[in-house]
């Protein structure tokens, strides 16, 4: 059986796309969304997206990391999603989406769109972690998915694949493992951030859930104030924005591209 995909990236942060609402992707052969998602034998994606029927929202999606394992939540994946449903209208220019992690809100402005991201949990500001004898400052925030934090002076310098597949697989963060955002504050207020993607298990050019936990966690912290851009390893920026609370921020969103690749169909 021959099903359409869509491939689009956000802030080249890539995904294949799949309307699902019929229920005929086969969800279960997690072997086969790593073939599709493989950069050389299949299509090629950090992350396999499908849209399915929801109860409670204009569409439910599901995301899957190329390894083939399910995350909750993807800022940049959910961007395109939105997208993608309001031109094949399943949903309007202002939609709900249904997510592991949580509903959330989006709206389509063009070729850019703004998500409401669920809350953000499980606050630390002045975390540390001993990696074999070397002592790391960290802040630590779920925006959807869990995501440390560093701060660094000089992005340059980060050793971004040793470092950040360390603190992925650190016991602290057992077992279901951790983002990895090394952020640099810039002079005019803005933010540059790498990324270690779980689940990709290497550098991304770009991550939302992460670029919004940098932005969060440094407005937390005082070293910028929102709304902040946040620029990716791809060049692109990301615009986080919300209100800071005593015990974490509220009204969150994520604005930023979303782009369409080329589309096709896939034997199953």
């Amino acid at each position: 059986m021959k099903i359409k995909f869509w491939k689009m990236h956000g802030a080249q942060n890539d995904f294949i796309l799949f309307d699902d609402r019929l229920g005929t992707f086969p969800l279960e052969d997690r072997s086969f969304i790593k073939h599709v998602a493989a950069r050389h034998s299949g299509i090629g994606a950090e992350g396999v997206i499908l849209i399915q029927k929801s109860a409670e929202s204009d569409f439910l999606m599901k995301f899957f990391n190329s390894d083939g394992g399910e995350a909750e939540m993807c800022g940049n994946g959910a961007r395109c999603a939105a997208r993608l449903a309001f031109e094949q209208g399943i949903a309007t220019k202002e939609m709900t989406i249904e997510t592991v992690a949580g509903q959330i809100r989006a709206e389509v402005l063009d070729n850019v769109v703004r998500l409401w991201m669920t809350s953000p949990i499980d606050w630390r500001l002045d975390g540390s972690l001993d990696l074999d004898g070397m002592n790391l400052t960290y802040s630590f925030v779920n925006t959807g998915v869990p995501h440390v934090v560093v701060r660094t002076g000089d992005l340059r310098d980060v050793v971004v694949e040793d470092v950040g597949a360390a603190v992925r697989r650190h016991r602290d963060f057992a077992t279901a493992g951790t983002n990895v955002n090394f952020m640099q504050i810039s002079q005019d207020g803005g933010i540059s951030v790498r990324t270690y993607e779980r689940g990709v298990e290497a550098e991304t050019p770009a991550c939302g859930t992460g670029a919004t936990a940098c932005g969060l966690i440094a407005a937390k912290n005082g070293w910028v104030k929102l709304p902040v851009n946040v620029y990716t390893l791809s060049g692109d920026c990301l615009v986080v924005n919300g209100e800071l609370t005593e015990d974490g921020a509220r009204d969150v969103t994520l604005t930023g591209p979303a782009e369409h690749v080329f589309e096709g169909t896939i034997e199953c």
